[in-house]
């Protein structure tokens, strides 16, 4: 009876097998971007979190750079699918025309399959001296078992041309960020030797860090130069100590603030801290926003590429831009000059990171997220209802919002409230990256998607 069994049993797997056979078309020609889920490119930048997290040299400036250029690789080795889209050559600074290679001409290609192979030798590329051997097993498993699943239904030359043309977009985009200033600076993420500047305005340690992160970062190349020649905060309020004057309120401001703190407040600057090696820092926070809105709207790979580029080059050049107003005015942190003037038993509700006050990083970065959120998601007035939950993996709550701009208020607000900024670097540093936001969405060329 087992014996019959088994032949009836066997007998049903040929029958399947010869049965999925006959229905097995090989596709020969290339299908659009859109066809194709962008699940696994959401599940890449989950890894990238995790791995920008564990890595050490990612601060900041660094973290964004990476999920820049990733995200780039992802729109450039699928915009040849993208009906009418332009590839970001000749568009961003420094990458000409001919930068970047070209699919070969009247040949079939699997853009999932390109994707795939693009990011996953970005992401090694990026990381790639402080990358440790699991995180490193994690991207080329997560890249095998994509490749498999998708290349199932190709001709092999189909899947193995996909997977060239992939390699190519990311080895030239490597070659072209070499020049750009940020190359391996998370080797380097102090850009010693530096020498700080002296005087009663100047930024000195508020914590065992005695130097400061990037004090060159402002010399790296942005993708576009309009994004720091036309961006640039006005002068902060002119430094001083006495009582009645616009500075001392500033610091005032602050100082009340954080003494009569509630505990919405006083969680909200918690939330939205994003530490460095704690979490995958501010723009990590924003990236997991975007990859938290994609599923929402279960994007297609073309629209996620999209999205990944737009956000990834409005994350480094709100970096760029900031870094500049930082080290131009080098301005002294709230916690150190209330110290000095207000009151030496002061306490930050967060730790004050190693860096000039003026503007604020929190503030630029979440700017730029807004105004691309704006654009992808809603019809331009903002309104999303959001429920913030990347915060779930850190331990912390869920945050809901009705639309962008109380998002990206919050966040600037938060740096208030946790006793690091004066209301003046919050308020200019959001106004520049929506400003840069503004400039990405608007200046470049992109594609329509759905």
């Amino acid at each position: 009876m087992r014996r019959v069994q088994s032949i009836v049993a066997a007998l049903a797997v040929i029958v399947m097998l010869f049965s999925s056979c006959e229905r097995y078309e090989p596709v020969t020609e290339s299908q659009e971007t859109a066809v194709y889920s962008g699940d696994f490119l959401r599940q890449y930048y989950n890894l990238q979190c995790q791995i920008t997290k564990e890595t050490s040299g990612f601060f900041p400036p660094q973290a964004a750079r990476a999920f820049a250029y990733v995200g780039i690789a992802a729109y450039e080795a699928v915009v040849p699918g993208i009906d009418g889209a332009k590839s970001l050559a000749g568009q961003i600074n420094g990458l000409s025309a001919n930068a970047l290679p070209k699919p070969e001409a009247d040949q079939a290609y699997n853009w999932s399959i390109a994707a795939n192979a693009a990011v996953a030798e970005t992401m090694r590329k990026m990381f790639d001296l402080n990358l440790s051997e699991e995180n490193l097993q994690k991207i080329n498993q997560m890249e095998e078992f994509n490749y498999n699943q998708r290349s199932a239904e190709f001709p092999l030359p189909v899947a193995e041309r996909s997977v060239a043309f992939g390699k190519a977009i990311a080895e030239a985009l490597y070659q072209f960020s070499m020049g750009d200033g940020g190359h391996q600076s998370y080797l380097d993420a102090f850009q010693l030797p530096y020498e700080l500047p002296e005087g009663p305005n100047c930024w000195i340690p508020t914590g065992p860090v005695a130097h400061p992160i990037s004090p060159y970062w402002a010399q790296c190349r942005p993708f576009l130069a309009v994004n720091i020649s036309e961006t640039q905060p006005p002068a902060p309020k002119a430094f001083s100590t006495d009582p009645q004057s616009e500075f001392y309120d500033q610091a005032m401001q602050v100082y009340n603030q954080v003494t009569n703190n509630s505990a919405e407040e006083i969680e909200i600057a918690k939330f939205w801290a994003d530490d460095p090696f704690k979490t995958c820092t501010p723009a990590g926070h924003t990236f997991n926003i975007m990859t938290q809105l994609l599923e929402e709207v279960d994007a297609s790979l073309a629209k996620c590429a999209v999205g990944y580029a737009k956000l990834g080059l409005a994350e480094n050049d709100a970096f760029i831009s900031c870094w500049v107003s930082k080290y131009e005015y080098d301005l002294i942190r709230p916690v150190s000059y209330i110290h000095q003037y207000i009151d030496p038993s002061f306490q930050t509700v967060i730790g004050t990171p190693p860096f000039p006050a003026y503007s604020s990083g929190h503030s630029c970065e979440i700017g730029v997220g807004e105004k691309v959120f704006t654009e992808m998601f809603t019809n331009g007035d903002g309104n999303y209802d959001l429920s913030d939950r990347t915060g779930l993996q850190y331990g912390f709550g869920i945050r809901h919002f009705t639309n962008f701009s109380d998002m990206s208020l919050e966040c600037a607000n938060s740096r208030f409230y946790g006793g690091i900024h004066y209301p003046m670097d919050n308020i200019e540093g959001l106004e520049t990256g929506r400003k840069i936001g503004d400039n990405v969405v608007n200046l470049i060329q992109w594609p329509t998607v759905d």
